[in-house]
């Protein structure tokens, strides 16, 4: 059995709550992704994403303290992430990186970028 988090859930990072709000905003049709996906367990690993869209086999990572030196700038964190990228390629998966500063600056740039890797940009209200 796969382990979510429901989108409805309003847990998560302040990182997480900005993009959803915008995915909502922009993308009220699109299928809504699914936060806290686990996957790679047949690789014995429990790897999540803080979004995903699991039928286009889509994940977004959203990557906070880029500029505090966050977790996932310093060396093991950073390891981490590649090896987590890394596996998921063959697997099938498309994965999206997203800095705090990326979304902040251009989120319908964000937004149409997952609709995008979803299958095609759809008038973004």
């Amino acid at each position: 059995m796969t382990e979510t988090r429901e989108t409805y859930d309003v847990g998560g990072s302040d990182l997480e709550r900005a993009f959803l709000t915008h995915w909502r905003a922009l993308a009220p049709d699109a299928p809504q992704p699914v936060r806290e996906h686990c996957f790679a367990r047949e690789l014995g690993r429990r790897w999540r994403w803080d979004f995903c869209w699991p039928p286009q086999m889509v994940a977004l990572e959203l990557e906070g303290g880029t500029w505090s030196a966050g977790r996932h700038v310093r060396g093991r964190g950073f390891r981490g992430d590649c090896e987590k990228q890394n596996a998921a390629t063959p697997l099938g998966w498309r994965v999206l990186r997203v800095t705090s500063d990326m979304l902040a600056d251009d989120p319908v740039g964000i937004v149409g970028m997952v609709l995008d890797a979803l299958g095609g940009r759809r008038c973004l209200s």
